[in-house]
């Protein structure tokens, strides 16, 4: 792998951020991956903090950033520590000047902001890593918020990321560590998301799924993008004066009882996992505003996660056993959506889970517990030889997030109760839905398929059991494996009858007279001797150090 010159800063850069954490705590327990945290506190004198480690990775720049969002995801790679303050990281870069934002609106617009607008604000309302927003009116009088993405940001992650792949290429191929937790993985998900979410025109899309997946909830509010007004670069939408969820006075909350508006946001992020599979995946407090109608803004959908049938059913699943703090219940479900390892010990992971379950059974949303949990269990899973799937890392993330949302608006509230609420009611809806024409008219049509093809399939079978050629395929065995292992063992019994007789053979020959003498002994019959001795030394040794 070349690397090239002008790459240089870049390849410094990322050197010097491993060196600095070479010896830390980060890095020696996510290659033990089971180092106690008291045993890592050995390398003190080197130790850097996670809360120093989310400034270096703000200061190495925005590709680091999403980096460390992703990381946040994967406690089979990190410690707790280390995830819990990586869960929080946000950008905080310098705000566009507005003659490049104007020169990138008009440009993707192609008109004057002066015609497109009846006014464009200069100050923008907020800035992040890929874009930052201006309020606006548009020509009809609609007040409308419009990010616009920073100029040279694609061009900007695109080389960081091709640098950060160079870096984990090599990792791979020279080490055990980048090999086991398939580093170059992480960061083709990583180039996955990102470029999702430069392109404006797919996170306009999401806003408009969404907001017709929640139009039922009254309570919650999903911006909708102005079309004319949106490209891959600039982004138009609906605006909505409010706030970041965290940010309420203590005062405020005293006064208001955010039960109800809480329930309404729990139900509709349920819905969207186990009914439409289509999730806002970064629920921050930055990304979940309160406005002045008491209702809650869900803004940014530049990350969403997207389940498969199959997938739904499995977190379906896996929620109702939380909601019922039911150990066993959970382990099945996590097992039977993962890929299990032949070196896996599922008994300790049953173990594992059923203790987590058992020790945060009675938490309430101000102990934040949820979240915690699942990542808790990945990582069980991680040691225990079990691969569990991407979807539940995601979960995690969003449920985690839901977590500080919760705790902040209802410290008391307990979330794993309005989960099982949830789930009777979307079963019961489940099992109507099932009974509609359509459905039943579906299940016929798979029916009627069956029965078509099942009087050719059992002809075919009774005419190879006629002619005597009925064949069973069983791959529960080896037979190649089976077969060879019979042959040895034969092998070695026969050659252990022909030493067992050139021993007998030996002493026979003892008492018949021989001017061929050994040592003083009947020649013919101490060779025979020594040969069964060598034979039997080495079959003794092919058995004990070369047998499987």
């Amino acid at each position: 792998m070349s690397i090239l010159p002008e790459n240089l800063e870049r390849y410094q850069k990322f050197l010097s951020f491993m060196l600095k954490y070479w010896n830390s705590d980060l890095l020696n327990e996510t290659a033990s991956n089971a180092m106690e945290e008291e045993t890592a506190r050995t390398f003190k004198d080197y130790e850097q903090s996670p809360e120093e480690l989310v400034e270096d990775l703000k200061q190495m720049g925005p590709t680091y950033v999403k980096l460390g969002q992703l990381l946040s995801t994967r406690p089979d790679l990190l410690p707790d520590r280390y995830l819990e303050a990586l869960a929080s990281l946000q950008d905080d870069l310098p705000t566009i000047p507005f003659e490049e934002v104007r020169e990138i609106v008009e440009g993707e617009l192609g008109n004057k902001i002066s015609k497109a607008f009846n006014f464009f604000e200069e100050e923008p309302l907020a800035s992040a890593s890929i874009g930052q927003v201006h309020r606006a009116e548009l020509r009809s009088g609609k007040t409308v918020a419009v990010k616009v993405q920073r100029p040279g940001i694609r061009k900007k992650f695109m080389e960081d990321l091709n640098t950060l792949e160079e870096m984990a290429g090599l990792a791979v191929k020279h080490t055990e560590v980048g090999k086991k937790y398939g580093f170059s993985d992480v960061l083709a998900e990583l180039r996955r998301i990102m470029l999702h979410e430069l392109d404006y025109l797919r996170e306009a899309n999401n806003l408009v799924t969404l907001g017709i997946n929640l139009k039922e909830y009254r309570r919650l509010i999903v911006p909708q993008p102005i079309p004319d007004y949106t490209t891959s670069r600039v982004l138009t939408m609906e605006y909505v004066k409010g706030k970041k969820i965290t940010s309420i006075s203590p005062l405020k909350k005293t006064e208001n009882d955010y039960t109800t508006l809480v329930d309404e946001f729990i139900e509709a992020y349920l819905k969207q996992i186990v009914s439409d599979g289509f999730v806002h995946a970064d629920p921050h407090p930055g990304n979940v505003h309160l406005l002045e109608n008491e209702k809650i803004a869900l803004i940014d959908l530049g990350m969403v996660a997207q389940f498969t049938r199959k997938m739904k059913d499995h977190l379906l699943r896996l929620l109702l056993g939380l909601s019922k703090n039911d150990g066993e219940e959970i382990a099945d479900n996590l097992l039977n959506m993962s890929e299990i390892t032949e070196h896996a010990t599922q008994k300790e992971f049953r173990r594992h889970i059923s203790i987590m379950v058992q020790e945060s059974s009675h938490s309430t949303a101000q102990d934040m517990q949820t979240g915690k949990l699942l990542i808790q269990m990945n990582r069980s899973a991680a040691m225990n030889g079990i691969h569990l799937p991407v979807e539940v890392n995601i979960l995690g993330k969003i449920l985690l997030n839901m977590d500080q949302i919760i705790a902040f608006l209802a410290p008391e509230y307990d979330l794993r109760e309005a989960v099982r609420r949830y789930m009777n009611k979307l079963l019961q809806d489940k099992m109507l839905n099932e009974l509609k024409p359509e459905e039943i008219f579906s299940i016929l049509l798979d029916s009627k398929k069956l029965v078509e093809n099942l009087p050719d399939r059992f002809d075919k079978i009774t005419d190879n059991l006629a002619k005597n050629e009925f064949r069973l395929k069983i791959d529960a065995i080896d037979e190649k494996r089976l077969t060879d292992g019979f042959q040895k063992v034969a092998n070695r019994i026969t050659l252990g009858l022909i030493i067992a007789a050139m021993i007998v053979g030996a002493a026979m020959l003892m008492q018949v007279p021989s001017n061929f003498i050994i040592f003083g002994y009947p020649g013919f019959a101490i060779l025979f001797f020594l040969l069964a001795a060598v034979v039997g030394i080495y079959l003794s040794y092919t058995i004990l150090f070369k047998d499987e």
